[in-house]
């Protein structure tokens, strides 16, 4: 059975985790005090989950054109810079009376950012572990997001009560600046892992190329579009239970922390691919639930059961990177993670619209279906198309 100290006597996997957590802590703490500043200044349940997870619509902008660099760059001096940008521009969102059409532009700058941002990390995650532990480097990757959206939530929701909503961006941004001073301080110098000049062309050469073979489009859908429907309940949280929302996020991290831990740790190889999709379906159902107004104690149940089903998130990154040819490692999973942020983006506009124009749970409970809809299709489409084609899709 794999055992997660042995990671931590890899080379430079340990400051490549603690970059990730400091981001993650940094991303839960400034998005809560944001959204709760958005919220309390316009009112609108649409733009607070905009400003919570709008900035992924801007990886679709990033994924199309600057993704191609992910592989073409430098991985510390990418990490560390991109985390202090994220810094600096955190930092400006605490100013007082910005006005909200800057936030969003600031947001979507950050977007951008972080499109090229997951490519870089995990690009240089499958290249610091042999490809046959990347499942269980993952693992703990996002155990320790699991783990630190719990704390950041938990902190966060705090901070807004103690402090101001303004005062908890601002911490946001102080955790920016430590994951860009880990990454400098604590990474290797490494070359790029492909040769030539970043561009638009050649992202979009790249982006066709993988998407070309059909196992890896399923693979993509399946890592995008249903996760990012449940993403899109998840962002209705403030509107939801204003007072409560910090503790609801707080217990969906700690739902998704033990969906990977069971995964990464306890699940054996020959029984991922048959769990890949009943898995993915537990994400869904329980927001089914909420179309009774349960109470809190119930909904938080509810939420953490739901987030359990993030842990099929890695089982179809394992099968992904089974059809994805080495060279285009960093490449591929940046188009994993900005598809799937993308998808989060739209999913929390759509949910915001929904719940302006009915309610918030009305809102869960049709994010829900369309994810259980979504994820029954998959699964049945790779039955039809698992065969000695997709065998080869890696030589694609």
């Amino acid at each position: 059975m794999p055992r997660y100290r042995a990671l931590f006597h890899t080379p430079e996997f340990t400051p490549l985790f603690l970059t990730g957590a400091a981001h993650t802590a940094a991303q839960t703490v400034a998005g809560l005090g944001l959204a709760t500043l958005v919220f309390r200044a316009t009112g609108s349940p649409f733009l607070a989950a905009l400003a919570l997870f709008g900035p992924s619509l801007a990886q679709l902008l990033g994924a199309t054109t600057l993704l191609s660099a992910a592989d073409r760059l430098p991985p510390r001096a990418a990490i560390s810079g991109i985390a202090l940008f994220f810094a600096l521009g955190t930092a400006v969102l605490a100013i007082p009376a910005l006005p909200t059409w800057a936030v969003f532009v600031i947001l979507l700058a950050e977007g951008l950012a972080a499109s090229l941002g997951g490519g870089v990390r995990y690009g240089l995650l499958n290249e610091i572990l042999p490809r046959e532990e990347y499942l269980l480097g993952r693992s703990v990757m996002n155990m320790a997001t699991g783990a630190f959206q719990i704390g950041g939530f938990a902190t966060g929701g705090l901070l807004v009560a103690l402090l101001s909503p303004r005062g908890t961006v601002l911490a946001g941004a102080g955790l920016y600046l430590a994951a860009a001073l880990t990454a400098r301080l604590g990474l290797g110098s490494r070359p790029p892992r492909a040769a030539g000049r970043p561009s638009a062309a050649e992202t979009w050469r790249t982006n066709g190329r993988l998407l070309s073979v059909p196992a890896r489009r399923r693979a993509y859908l399946a890592l995008w579009v249903p996760n990012g429907l449940i993403v899109g309940c998840e962002s209705l949280f403030v509107p939801y239970a204003p007072g409560h929302a910090g503790l609801l996020f707080a217990c969906g991290a700690l739902g998704m922390l033990a969906g990977d831990t069971a995964v990464g740790r306890f699940v054996p190889a020959r029984l991922r691919d048959r769990i890949r999709f009943p898995l993915q379906a537990l994400l869904a159902a329980p927001f089914l639930l909420f179309a009774f107004d349960p109470e809190l104690p119930l909904a938080l149940v509810l939420v953490t059961v739901s987030a359990v089903g993030y842990g099929a998130s890695l089982l179809h990154q394992e099968r992904l990177m089974t059809l994805v040819p080495e060279n285009l490692s960093g490449h591929a999973l940046g188009l994993h993670t900005s598809g799937m942020l993308a998808l989060q983006g739209a999913s929390a506009s759509l949910a915001g619209t929904l719940a302006q124009y009915t309610s918030p749970r009305t809102g869960m409970v049709l994010l829900a279906l369309a994810s259980l809809t979504v994820t029954f299709l998959l699964a049945r489409a790779e039955g039809r198309g698992a065969g000695s084609r997709e065998r080869s899709a890696v030589e694609a």
